[in-house]
């Protein structure tokens, strides 16, 4: 066959003038890449022969790959294309100019501005002047009556600044995105071969041709035909939403699509499509397609139309819906703080099968719901407090202007008696729109939209910072939420450890070497035996390479374990390197890739007489459970009975393992002719009576800044919990180096095994109770699966044992690690030991894998949220002066002493270069010295409470004294009562002068919030804010002496600025009288700026909620009212489906959906869904006697899969029994039970039958 395929080539060739005259077209391979499975195969013969073939039409070497001449490969990207998915235009600075101009106070003050504008051209009869009251006739000066004008454009100009700062914000924080994203982009490398050379190269930079190297973890960056694989298994879910693994060989499935993960296995690819031809950026181009052509106008229909159906479908809604919302809500766990701003991630776009007709749009609106962004838990508290803010700005600014009015009409009509003269209209209209202007100014002033823009500056500015640190951030939240953690559960390997193994002692030959032995104290047939079951049984892209510079440790690439093993080839002074080119990859008849389940490894070689002999290496507590025989010094074997194995572990194990080595056992087996070829996918039968070779103790020293860094994370609060794989010795050992255990603490280690013993009920079902008594003492948990992990996670974070809820950070580097970092608060991945799928599990990316750095973090973490407590205490003492000083001046002197012009400084001040200055605070290591805050605690604590009242109490009293005496202090003329388009007075100058100054000062006294006295500490290692509060004064200084009528300023003698600043800086003195009254005295404080839980949204609003981006907490507000009635219907609706569905015989779980169905559509490209049930053993090797918990994303005590003690079938229907019902009832409501008094655990979902039940009883 492989002849004809030759010169079917040839032919083809001389026949067609293909693309650049590479044997076949762009077109050609795209409609190949576009088949699967059997068809797929058929293709590839019909066209090309087979692989090979293939290979020779895109002049590549399936062994060597591409030349790797420059030449070749820009030919090929221009050809095939890049591969690159060309990302989404950014918005343009006018566009973003736009958007800054939706803004509804400032659209009023535009209005506003405009219509003073225009009125004050209009001068009415000189004559007539007289009868329009004495307020309008006060106008000496032509001139002064010509500047009119002047307020109304300063208004305008100011509008344009503000809009101008805030679009520039916006601007720099896109592209800091931008930048962020493709420094992740660059940091994905990917293994091809080229020049017969295994060489790391960008994603970006593989071409049609290429011939890649996929392992276990990867996520595959194009299309591509697998021509060699080794027990390949790939996760296809984000494209296809089948979640089960996908096997793949070359006589069934060789196609290998971009954006699918590599769950097992390895191999290698031949490249066929990349960019926008492959599957992925085909999906991606419709994507774009569809989002450019739709009309906005069709848009708006469409979703009417949807709304409609929705609330039609909504009413007509089963029990089932309820029963599966239930298991949503559970599936969904304490999401409440997690938003994953998804919307960073390039990739991340929501993404439906191209077949979506036939998906039921039920579960569409639940996957959309699913992948709802939630505002993070600091963003959830600002909103809400603006929102109480900016409403009780809107009634003070609307009580100003009515007060305004009457006071203006019953003095001109009434008091004077005026009758109403036509002319004087335009007059009597300037008054209004006068009075309209001062209240939206004092509504500008009041609403804070700095908040929002202080948590962006501070969070862009952290990222930016931590990036240094070593934390590459993934979601902007995380750094914030990692503030907050009280539990950090980390790796061993590579974390905690240096992750550069090192094989210390053996156990070879029937003794025990406590160093590497010498090569002639072994036999020579263990040594061969010994070397070449190392070189074959480990990944060929493991290698030792010469160290980087003279005289330093040599290179170690790969798998850490196996650079162990190959580094003991190389000290028993054989070269592997020798083996392998003798018997390379392809030769291997069949491997049995590492996994989480097998814990081992093995390799079957097959030989020249037909036999097969079978290398495995692997944990030793488990590989030695699988030898009968052992290899001794004269070469023979002897019997190994569990005796002997005993004997092993107690006199060899243990003792390696007490040190903190871990052990690794290497034996084989043979398959004689006379047996003929065994069957290999029964695995169980095919790793038994193995023959043990030797046991190793390799040791992995631990990082020597890791144990300073355990005391700083347990100083702050924060328990450190180890999760390994390894035995539970080594674990030991390790933990008390790193200090994570202390001498004589009475705290827990155990194994994974005891761990699911402890915390699961009689019917194998784990309950939270169980997991209660044991996490708040657990310090190690060792020999433990994914699954163990992710349970833990779960556990402590649904757990309400301590009052405070518990914030888990979780770092990891497998695959299977997955569940665990999505389920976490804050994900860390490793940046070099990581796999592409824990990376897009993750939310931070550690690039240096260390420990030391994720307590950086957490400083960074704490400085964010800080910097915005900061902020607000500057913030609403402002506020509060300044509606109050509006307010007050203008009921009592019909004026505001602080005009439009100037609030809009003030606001400009206090909000923009405010957030800049005191977000930009530089963390330090008093940070850790505190407990972390929790997810409950309010923004503004009782300190700060006291703080901003006492500021503003003292600020008022001088602001008041300056308005009513200021003229006799000052021996100048009174501004109050001025007519309209009156000069500006010196006496308000003053007053807006001192009110500045104050402000200025006040920003110094906000940057502690703790209480502390020195407010200079370390002021300037923070440059921003010393140049910002310069920057102001200045400003502050041209305002005021060269202002003139727009700022509506006189300039002021020397001694009067003297006498602002020292009013100014009195406020410093007042601060440390404030901050000597204990906050405990003042109970009447109150503190405020709770967030709002995601458990106290209801379900039904959460389904409101659809069309919107995220989860706005100032909707939510405002939105109430229309919700209570929707949800009053519900219940009714729900309790008779209630009552009918208990009446009826049938199972009420009769229809739910496979749990396949329920993941069909996928948040694109971004993480494959985590079902726990593929990462289980389909063969019980290690824990035979566990259940292994059928999945761990739903709390099992409550969702009604779990309810009987049935194995779950295929269908997941329960067989009907008569007491099922009962048993869902029972559990349930006991869960409802135990959840009632729980603040912020998982309620029971509101809108599941049994809530409706218990409300209604």
């Amino acid at each position: 066959m492989a002849n004809n395929s030759y010169s079917g080539v040839k032919n083809s060739t001389s026949t067609a003038n293909h693309d650049g005259d590479f044997g076949c077209s762009l077109k050609d391979l795209r409609s190949l890449m576009e088949l699967r499975g059997a068809e797929a195969i058929g293709k590839i013969r019909e066209s090309y022969g087979d692989v090979q073939g293939l290979c020779t039409r895109l002049k590549t070497s399936p062994v060597d790959g591409l030349s790797g001449q420059p030449a070749d490969i820009d030919k090929r990207k221009e050809v095939f294309g890049q591969n690159l998915i060309p990302p989404k235009k950014p918005k343009t600075f006018l566009q973003l100019v736009w958007e800054a101009l939706q803004d509804v106070t400032l659209i009023i003050l535009e209005v506003a501005a405009i219509v003073s504008l225009g009125l004050s051209f209009y001068r009415p009869p000189d004559a007539e002047r007289e009868h329009c009251g004495s307020a309008a006739g006060g106008v000496e000066d032509d001139g002064e009556a010509e500047a009119g004008w002047i307020e109304g454009a300063a208004i305008l100009l100011s509008v344009v600044c503000v809009v101008l700062v805030t679009a520039f914000n916006d601007w720099s924080k896109e592209k800091q995105f931008r930048g962020l994203q493709s420094r992740i982009e660059q940091e994905q490398k990917f293994a091809v071969v080229r020049g017969g050379q295994v060489i790391q190269i960008p994603v970006a930079e593989i071409v049609v041709g290429d011939v890649a190297q996929i392992k276990y973890g990867d996520l595959l960056p194009s299309d591509g035909i697998l021509i060699q694989g080794n027990d390949l298994k790939i996760d296809e879910s984000s494209l296809t939403g089948e979640s089960d693994h996908v096997k793949k060989t070359l006589d069934r499935d060789p196609m290998l699509l971009s954006g699918t993960h590599v769950m097992e296995g390895s191999g290698k690819m031949l490249v066929t499509a990349v960019g926008e031809n492959s599957q992925t950026g085909i999906i991606f181009a419709l994507l774009g397609a569809s989002e450019d052509d739709e009309d906005d106008e069709e848009e708006k229909e469409a979703k009417k139309k949807e709304k409609k159906e929705k609330k039609e479908k909504r009413n007509a809604v089963d029990v089932q819906r309820s029963v599966r919302k239930r298991s949503q809500t559970e599936q969904d766990g304490a999401a409440e703080n997690r938003k994953k701003a998804k919307a960073a991630d390039g990739a991340a776009m929501e993404m439906q099968p191209l077949n979506s007709d036939e998906v039921d749009t039920e579960e569409k609106r639940k996957s959309n719901l699913k992948e709802k962004k939630e505002k993070s838990v600091l963003q959830g508290k600002l909103t809400k407090l603006a929102v109480q803010i900016g409403k009780a700005g809107l009634v003070m600014s609307a009580i100003t202007v009515i007060i305004l009015v009457v006071l203006f009409v019953v003095d001109t009509f009434w008091v004077q008696g005026l009758p109403w003269h036509k002319d004087c209209t335009p007059i009597y209209v300037q008054f209004f729109v006068k009075f309209f202007i001062i209240g939206v100014t004092v509504l500008v002033v009041a609403v804070p939209e700095g908040l929002p823009l202080a948590v962006t500056i501070s969070l862009a500015y952290s990222v930016k910072k931590m990036m240094k640190d070593n934390n590459l951030v993934r979601h902007l939240d995380a750094c914030e939420t990692m503030g907050n953690a009280t539990a950090i559960c980390s790796d061993k390997t590579g974390t905690l450890t240096m992750n550069r193994m090192t094989v210390v002692q053996a156990y070879v030959a029937d003794k025990h070497y406590r160093n590497v032995p010498e090569p002639q104290l072994l036999p020579a047939a263990i040594m061969d035996i010994l070397v070449l079951g190392i070189s074959v049984n480990s990944a060929y892209t493991t290698n030792i390479m010469s160290p980087e510079k003279e005289g330093g440790l040599p290179r170690q690439v790969g798998n850490k374990t196996e650079c162990a093993l190959l580094g003991f080839a190389n000290d028993l002074k054989r070269d592997y390197q020798a083996v392998r080119n003798e018997i390379p990859e392809e030769k291997l008849y069949k491997v049995y890739t590492f996994n989480s389940c097998r814990k081992s490894m093995s390799t079957v070689l097959k030989n020249a007489d037909g036999s097969f002999r079978m290398f495995s290496k692997g944990a030793s507590e488990i590989l030695l459970k699988k030898c009968s025989k052992l290899l001794t010094a004269s070469g023979e074997t002897k019997v190994f009975r569990p005796r002997d194995r005993e004997d092993m572990v107690k006199k060899v194990i243990e003792p390696m393992a007490s040190e903190g080595l871990r052990t690794i056992c290497l034996a084989y087996r043979d398959f004689p002719v006379s047996e003929g070829e065994p069957d290999w996918d029964q695995e169980n039968d095919i790793l038994t009576s193995l023959t043990c070779v030797c046991v190793v103790g390799i040791e992995d020293p631990v990082r020597p800044e890791v144990p300073d860094a355990i005391k700083k994370c347990q100083r702050a609060g924060i328990t450190v919990r180890m999760v390994t794989g390894d035995n539970i010795n080594t674990a030991r050992a390790i933990a008390t180096k790193c200090g994570i255990l202390q001498p004589g603490d009475e705290f827990l280690c155990m194994e994974g095994k005891e761990f699911n013993r402890r915390i699961r009920n009689e019917k194998g079902e784990i309950e939270q109770e169980r997991i209660d008594k044991i996490w708040p003492k657990l310090r190690v948990l060792a020999r433990s699966s994914p699954t163990d992990k992710h349970t833990l996670v779960k556990g402590i974070i649904d757990s309400t044992v301590l009052e405070q809820r518990q914030v888990v950070a979780v770092t990891g580097d497998g695959t299977n690690d997955g569940p665990a970092l999505k389920k976490a608060d804050v994900g860390f991945a490793m940046g070099i030991a990581g796999t592409d799928v824990a990376k897009e599990a993750s939310d931070i990316i550690l690039t240096d894998d260390n420990f030391s750095s994720i307590v950086k973090a957490v400083m960074w973490g704490r400085n964010v949220y800080d910097s915005i407590s900061k902020f607000l205490q500057f913030q609403l003492t402002v506020n509060v002066v300044a509606v109050i000083v509006a307010f007050t001046g203008a009921c009592i002197t019909q004026d505001s002493p602080l005009k439009a012009v100037q609030m809009l400084w003030v606001n400009l001040i206090m909000d923009t270069f405010a957030s800049l200055a005191l977000a930009t605070e530089p963390p330090t290591e008093s940070l850790l010295l505190r407990k972390p805050y929790g997810r409950n605690k309010p923004l503004i604590s009782r300190t700060m409470m006291k703080n901003i009242l006492g500021h503003g109490v003292y600020q008022l009293i001088i602001i008041f004294t300056l308005l009513f005496v200021g003229e006799q202090i000052f021996d100048i003329d009174s501004g109050r009562y001025a007519p309209l388009h009156s000069p500006p007075s010196e006496h308000y100058t003053i007053i807006f002068n001192t009110f500045v100054l104050l402000q200025l000062f006040n920003e110094i006294n906000a940057r502690k919030i703790h209480g502390e006295r020195n407010v200079f500490d370390g002021i300037f290692n923070n440059l921003i804010f010393c140049s910002i509060v310069f920057g102001t004064f200045i400003i502050q200084i041209v305002i005021v002496q060269w202002g003139g009528k727009p700022f509506s300023c006189v300039g002021l003698s020397i001694d009067q600025w003297l006498w602002c600043t020292f009013l100014g800086f009195s406020s410093l003195l007042w601060g440390q009288l404030i901050s000597s009254i204990p906050t405990k005295s003042l109970r009447f404080l109150k503190s405020a700026g709770h967030g709002t839980q995601r458990q106290e949204i209801p379900d039904e609003e959460l389904e409101d909620m659809e069309d919107m981006e995220e989860i706005d907490h100032a909707e939510r507000e405002l939105r109430r009212g229309q919700i209570l009635w929707f949800r009053g219907l519900n219940r009714i609706q729900t309790q008779i489906r209630v009552v009918n569905a208990f009446r009826s015989s049938l199972s009420p779980y009769e229809g739910l959906e496979k749990p396949e169905s329920r993941s069909s559509i996928h948040n694109f490209m971004t993480h494959p869904e985590f079902r726990i049930e593929d990462l289980e053993p389909s063969i019980p090797l290690i824990d035979d006697t566990d259940a292994e918990d059928d999945a761990p994303t739903k709390r099992n005590s409550a969702s009604p899969r779990n309810a009987t003690p049935t194995p779950p079938s295929p269908s997941l229907e329960p067989t009907p029994s008569p007491n099922q019902n009962n048993n869902a009832v029972e559990s349930g409501n006991n869960h409802l039970y135990v959840e009632g008094n729980k603040a912020a655990g998982t309620p029971s979902a509101p809108g599941s039958p049994l809530h409706s039940l218990e409300t209604s009883l």
